[in-house]
């Protein structure tokens, strides 16, 4: 049982929650359209934390998204992790995003594929297959959607996407009767907390000094604007 800080930067949710647990007890996120991971994330982790009674020499462990997502929210929500670990002296854990998605709809129907979905710009997420049950189907990948995707899930009853991704597939696969679109699901350090939970009882922790973000991509800067004037 531990009182943990969990930290989701990986999209434009800046998102920080304290569990206790394993339960939620204090979250504070914001949606906006733009990034404020710098501006807002710290200021959040300070609010949870003060909103629990808490400091940070409370905390029992630190959980951080690890990827794949957005590389500067990525960079941001990992060097707050790790400076709070080393701070406080304590053990920091990685989850999947992806995962953490899944299993907040997880319905234990093994005939159910969760796909999870998250942005990578253009026709393009990062994304996981998970039955119903939580177990994994096929591992994290980068997909360039189209209407050929994800033929090979059809012996599954039912398929779900979601996530800030999923909104790229419905004009391909409305006519698709087995596919579904979940509506209010995303990156958030409410799917963080349970998962958190079972990796600190498992002692399943990152090294704190060398773990880096999983980007599953090389970064690709994008064209610097012509000034003007």
């Amino acid at each position: 049982m531990a009182l943990t800080l969990c930290i989701e930067s990986t999209t434009k949710n800046c998102s920080a929650a304290l569990a206790h647990n394993g339960s939620v007890v204090a979250l504070r996120e914001d949606r906006s359209d733009k990034y404020t991971h710098a501006e807002k994330l710290q200021v959040f982790i300070d609010e949870v934390l003060r909103s629990f009674g808490a400091g940070y020499g409370d905390l029992e462990a630190v959980a951080v998204s690890k990827g794949p997502g957005s590389y500067t929210g990525l960079r941001i929500g990992v060097s707050a992790a790790k400076g709070i670990a080393f701070g406080a002296d304590i053990p920091m854990i990685a989850v999947c995003p992806l995962r953490a998605m899944a299993a907040q709809v997880a319905d234990g129907d093994s005939d159910t594929l969760l796909i999870p979905m998250i942005d990578a710009r253009r026709m393009e997420v990062f994304c996981a297959g998970y039955d119903g049950q939580g177990a994994l189907v096929f591992d994290t990948r980068a997909e360039i959607v189209d209407e050929n995707s994800f033929v090979d899930s059809r012996p599954f009853r039912k398929i779900c996407f979601f996530g800030d991704g999923a909104e790229k597939c419905v004009p391909l696969f409305a006519d698709r009767p087995e596919f579904f679109f979940l509506d209010g699901v995303e990156a958030s350090a409410v799917g963080m907390a349970a998962l958190a939970e079972e990796a600190f009882k498992a002692g399943h922790f990152v090294d704190t000094a060398y773990f880096e973000p999983f980007y599953l991509k090389d970064f690709i800067p994008g064209k610097p604007k012509k000034s003007e004037g």
